[in-house]
C-alpha cells in the first residue's frame, strides 16, 4: 500500500548539538569540506544512503547516536568551531566590501538553481551555472538576493528500460525534508505573493527561503490551500506542461519574484536591489512588474521603462532561436488584460515581446526579445556566443553592423570548491600549502609527476566504483529478483584511458557522433595495447523522442558483449554523479555542432581536476584552447550536408584518439608515469583553473555590468526621477525626427595622391538634422581595411566635432583621421543618437549612414 501523503519528522537535537541545525540549513556545507566531513562522521553509512544530505541525515539518525555524540566533547567542540567559522564567513568583509560605490544589493532571477544534489531544482547547465553564480557571489561577499521557483517534483528521475529507452519518473519532494524555511510575517503566518489571473482567479504562492552561504534564495511554491488543484500544480515540474502552463510559471517567476524580494527586504530590513539580473528570458516579466510599481508612484510607462532598463542586466544562454520561449501573443494578451499589472496597458506589453522585425513571426511573443528591450545591458556566455547572439538578435538593431549590436559577453565559470575533487584539494594542501586550487603553483617542483599521476588514478578508481554501483542498481531495478551478472565486476578499468561525455541530449550536442563508424569505435575500445573506455551520461527532455532514440542507440551499442566493459551509459545524470565523473576522466569529450554550444561548462569542471579536453572549437573551448590543454576537433563547415559533416568530424575525432591521445597516455617512464601527459595536466591546472573559476565570472559581472547598471539606475532616478522623464521625452523626440536625419554630403582632403602612414585624412560631413540639436547626435567617421565588396574590417571610429549649423541647412561636422597602418583603407560616416544616459550608441536602434 502506498502513502497518500508523506512528510519528514525532524529530529530534536540535544542542546549540545544545536549547532548542527545551523550547519545543515545553510547550503554552504555543499562546498565546505570540513562541514561535510563532520556530518559524514556522524554515520558514514547513513551519510551515503541519504546522498550526502545533512538534513536527511539528521532525520534518519537514531536518537541514541545523537545522545552519544552529545557526550563526545571532541565532536561538540568541532561542531561549535564550525558554527563559529560559518558565522565569521557570513559576517566578515570580503572582496566586494572593498569596492567603492558598489550596488547595495543585486536581484538574480533564474528558472532553475543547481546548488546541491540535496535540493534537486535544476535540469542542466543553466541551473548549475546559476548555482555556481550564487556560491561564488557568497564567497566574494556580493549581496545577491535570488529568486526562483520551488518544483515539487524537480526535473525528473531518469531510468533506462531493457530496450534502452529513457523512462521518466517524478518523485515528489517534501520541502520539510529539505534545507528550506518558510518566509514568515511578524505574526507567524507564511508570507505569500498573489497574482491576478483571467476569469477573476488568483494565483497564490508561499515563499521558501534558502541560505546559500551569504546569499538568500527565495523559491515560490504554488502548492498552497489558497489555490485550486489546477493552480496548485503550476510549480509541479521544471519545464513541464504546455504553453499556458509555462507562461504561468514565467509570470510567477518574474512578477512574483519581484514581489517576493520586496516582501523579504521589507520583513528583514535588507537593502532593496539596485540591479536586476535576468538569467535567460524565463524571468523577463520582472521588468513589467517594476514598471507597474513605478507607474503607481507617478511615472508614465515610458518614464518607468527608462528606469527599469537602466538597472537591468539580461543574460542570454541560447545560440539557437528554438531555445527561446515564445508564446502566442493572444495568450499573453489574455493574461495581461486583467488586474495583474495595474497601470500597464496590454498593448505596451505585447510591443515589448513582438517579433516586429525582419525575419520575425507575426503574432508571436518572444521572451528573449522582451528581455533585451527591458535591459540596458545584455551579454552572452562566451566570446563566440556573444558574437553568435549579436547575429541572432541583430534584427532588433537594423542598420548596425553585427559587431555594433549591444550584446557583450561574460564567459561562464564554475565554482572551484564545489567541483574540485577532495583528492586534488588534499594534494594541493599537502604539497603546495593551499586549498585554493585555482591559484596554486601546479608547476612547482614541490609536487612531482608521480604525485599528480597517483591522485589522478585515485579519482579514476572512485569513478569506476561509483559507475559499477549505479549500473548494478539500474540492473536490479530492471530485473527484480535476478542476480547481477558476474561480468559487472569487470565494468571499466582504472588503468585504461577514460573519456567522459555527459550533457543534456538535444540533437545538436550529437551524443552519437562517436557511433558514426561503429567498427572504428569498437577497435579503439578493444585495442590490445592502447584501449579506450567511455563513460556517458545525459538526460533527454521528456518530449524529445529524437533525443531518446539517440540514447537508445548508444545503450544498444554499449550492450555488445565485446565492448560492454569498455563503454557504459550511467542513468540519472545529476550533481552527485558529476562530482565523481568529471575528476575521474582522463579526457572530456564535447562534439556539438559549432556554433550551437553557448559555453559548455562540463569541460570546465573536468579541466579544474586536470582532465584534458577533446572538443569542437565551440563555446568556451574556442576561447581557451591553446594546443597544450587538450585537442581541437576540426570543424567541417564546408561539408556538403549534415551527414557528410558528421562523417568528417567523427573521423577527425577517431584519428585524434588513435594517433595522438592514446599513444601519449600510454607512453610511460620507468616509474610507469606518462610524463608528457602529466605535463598537459600541469599546464591545464595552471592556466585554466583561474580563468574558468566562477569567482572570475562573478567579478566580471560586478565590474562590467552590475556597477555600471547601478550607476545608471542612480543617475536616472535622481531628483525625483527627473532624468527618467527627460530621457523618455528625448527618445520620443529623436525617434520621431529620425526618418529625416541623413548625411547629405561627405568631403575629405589632406592626403597626397600616394597616401602614407602618418598622413592625416580630414573629413567633413554635412548632416540634415531636422530640428534636432547637434548635441542629440554623434557623427563618426568609421574606418578600417576595405575588403572585397568594400566591406570594412578591423573597424575603428573617430568622432567628428560640430562646426556650425545654419537654420534650414545641414549641420557641419568635421575631424581628422591619422593613417596608422599600411594596406587597403576605407571609410564611411555614420550618425547615431547621443545622450549621456545611453549605455550604447545602438540602444535606440537608430542609425543613418552616408551613401
Amino acid at each position: 500500500m502506498k502513502a497518500i501523503r508523506r512528510f519528514t519528522v525532524r529530529t530534536v537535537l540535544p542542546e549540545a548539538l544545536t549547532a548542527l541545525e545551523d550547519l545543515a540549513t545553510n547550503l554552504r556545507w555543499s562546498w565546505h569540506r570540513p562541514t561535510m566531513q563532520l556530518f559524514a562522521s556522524i554515520s558514514p553509512a547513513i551519510w551515503d544512503e541519504t546522498g550526502h544530505d545533512p538534513v536527511s541525515l539528521l532525520g534518519a539518525i537514531e536518537p541514541a547516536r545523537l545522545h552519544e555524540l552529545a557526550q563526545d566533547a571532541d565532536f561538540v567542540r568541532r561542531t561549535e568551531e564550525l558554527r563559529d567559522d560559518l558565522a565569521r564567513y557570513l559576517s566578515e568583509p570580503r572582496w566586494y566590501q572593498g569596492l567603492d560605490d558598489a550596488p547595495k544589493a543585486i536581484a538574480y532571477f533564474s528558472p532553475e538553481f543547481g546548488i546541491a544534489a540535496a535540493l534537486p531544482q535544476y535540469s542542466g547547465g543553466l541551473g548549475i551555472l546559476a548555482g555556481d553564480h550564487l556560491k561564488s557571489a557568497s564567497d566574494l561577499g556580493v549581496p545577491i538576493i535570488a529568486a526562483g521557483l520551488f518544483y515539487r517534483a524537480g526535473y525528473f528521475r531518469q531510468g533506462i528500460s531493457r530496450d534502452g529507452w529513457q523512462q521518466e519518473s517524478y518523485p515528489v519532494l517534501d520541502p520539510d525534508g529539505l534545507p528550506l524555511r518558510v518566509l514568515r510575517n511578524p505574526d507567524g503566518t507564511a508570507a505569500q505573493v498573489t497574482l491576478a489571473l483571467p476569469d477573476g482567479k488568483a494565483l497564490a504562492a508561499r515563499i521558501w527561503k534558502v541560505a546559500v552561504g551569504r546569499v538568500t534564495l527565495l523559491l515560490l511554491d504554488t502548492d498552497v490551500p489558497e489555490n485550486d488543484d489546477e493552480l496548485r500544480g503550476v510549480t509541479d515540474r521544471l519545464y513541464g506542461g504546455g504553453g499556458e502552463h509555462r507562461l504561468l510559471q514565467e509570470l510567477l517567476l518574474g512578477i512574483g519574484g519581484v514581489r517576493a524580494i520586496k516582501i523579504y527586504t521589507d520583513l528583514t530590513g535588507s537593502p532593496a536591489p539596485e540591479v536586476f539580473h535576468t538569467n535567460e528570458g524565463h524571468a523577463g516579466f520582472l521588468g513589467l512588474e517594476r514598471i507597474s510599481d513605478l507607474i503607481g508612484g507617478g511615472l508614465s510607462f515610458d518614464e518607468a521603462l527608462q528606469v527599469v532598463r537602466a538597472g537591468t542586466v539580461f543574460t542570454t544562454h541560447t545560440p539557437v532561436p528554438a531555445g527561446i520561449d515564445r508564446f502566442e501573443a493572444s495568450l499573453v494578451q489574455r493574461y495581461f488584460s486583467t488586474d495583474l499589472l495595474p497601470g500597464v496597458a496590454v498593448d505596451r506589453v505585447l510591443t515589448l515581446g513582438a517579433e516586429d522585425y525582419e525575419g520575425g513571426t507575426e503574432g508571436t511573443f518572444n521572451m528573449a526579445v522582451m528581455g533585451l528591450r527591458l535591459g540596458q545591458r545584455a551579454n552572452g556566455v562566451s566570446l563566440l556566443h556573444g558574437d553568435v547572439s549579436r547575429g541572432m538578435f541583430g534584427a532588433l538593431w537594423p542598420g548596425f553592423d553585427q559587431d555594433d549590436v549591444p550584446i557583450t559577453s561574460v564567459t561562464n565559470g564554475v565554482h572551484a570548491p564545489t567541483w574540485t575533487d577532495p583528492h586534488l584539494l588534499a594534494l594541493a594542501s599537502e604539497k603546495l600549502g593551499t586549498t585554493n586550487t585555482t591559484h596554486a603553483d601546479w608547476r612547482s617542483d614541490a609536487i612531482s609527476d608521480a604525485d599528480i599521476w597517483n591522485v589522478r588514478q585515485q579519482m579514476k578508481k572512485q569513478l569506476v566504483a561509483d559507475a559499477r554501483t549505479r549500473l548494478i542498481a539500474s540492473w536490479e531495478e530492471q530485473n527484480p529478483g535476478a542476480g547481477v551478472p558476474a561480468w559487472f565486476s569487470g565494468i571499466l578499468d582504472p588503468t585504461v584511458l577514460t573519456i567522459g561525455f555527459a550533457r543534456r541530449v538535444p540533437t545538436y550536442k550529437r551524443l552519437t557522433l562517436m557511433l558514426r563508424d561503429p567498427e572504428r569505435l569498437r577497435k579503439l575500445l578493444t585495442h590490445p595495447t592502447h584501449p579506450v573506455q567511455i563513460v556517458i551520461a545525459g538526460k533527454s527532455h521528456p518530449a524529445d523522442d529524437e533525443g531518446k532514440r539517440l540514447i537508445q542507440q548508444l545503450v544498444e551499442f554499449a550492450a555488445g558483449a565485446d565492448v560492454r566493459h569498455r563503454m557504459v551509459f550511467l542513468p540519472n545524470y545529476d550533481i552527485a554523479m558529476a562530482q565523481l565523473l568529471y575528476p575521474g576522466t582522463d579526457v572530456w569529450l564535447n562534439n556539438p555542432l559549432r556554433p550551437l554550444e553557448a559555453c559548455g561548462t562540463s569541460g570546465m569542471k573536468a579541466a579544474l581536476n586536470g582532465s584534458l579536453n577533446l572538443s569542437i572549437l565551440d563555446g568556451w573551448w574556442a576561447e581557451y584552447f591553446d594546443g597544450e590543454n587538450g585537442w581541437a576537433i576540426p570543424t567541417a563547415d564546408s561539408a556538403g550536408d549534415a551527414s557528410e559533416r558528421d562523417d568528417l568530424e567523427a573521423e577527425a575525432m577517431y584519428d585524434l584518439i588513435e594517433h595522438q591521445i592514446a599513444p601519449r597516455f600510454y607512453d610511460r617512464n620507468e616509474q610507469g608515469v606518462p610524463t608528457r601527459w602529466v605535463e598537459g595536466i600541469r599546464h591545464t591546472l595552471s592556466t585554466l583553473s583561474p580563468a574558468l573559476s566562477a569567482d572570475r565570472m562573478v567579478m566580471e559581472y560586478v565590474e562590467r555590468l552590475y556597477m555600471p547598471a547601478a550607476r545608471s539606475e542612480r543617475d536616472i532616478t535622481a531628483s525625483g526621477y527627473a532624468p527618467a522623464r527627460e530621457l523618455a521625452e528625448w527618445k520620443d523626440r529623436v525617434t520621431a525626427a529620425w526618418p529625416r536625419v541623413y548625411v547629405t554630403h561627405v568631403e575629405s582632403g589632406g592626403v597626397d595622391s600616394v597616401p602614407q602612414i602618418g598622413d592625416s585624412l580630414q573629413v567633413r560631413a554635412l548632416v540634415q538634422i531636422d530640428g534636432l540639436r547637434p548635441s542629440d547626435l554623434k557623427v563618426e567617421v568609421v574606418y578600417g581595411r576595405a575588403r572585397d565588396g568594400d566591406t570594412l574590417s578591423n573597424i575603428r571610429r573617430q568622432k567628428l566635432g560640430f562646426d556650425s549649423h545654419t537654420p534650414g541647412q545641414p549641420a557641419v561636422f568635421s575631424g581628422t583621421v591619422t593613417l596608422e597602418s599600411p594596406g587597403s583603407f576605407g571609410y564611411n560616416v555614420r550618425v547615431v543618437p547621443s545622450h549621456p544616459l545611453l549605455a550604447n550608441p545602438a540602444e535606440l536602434g537608430l542609425i543613418s549612414v552616408a551613401h
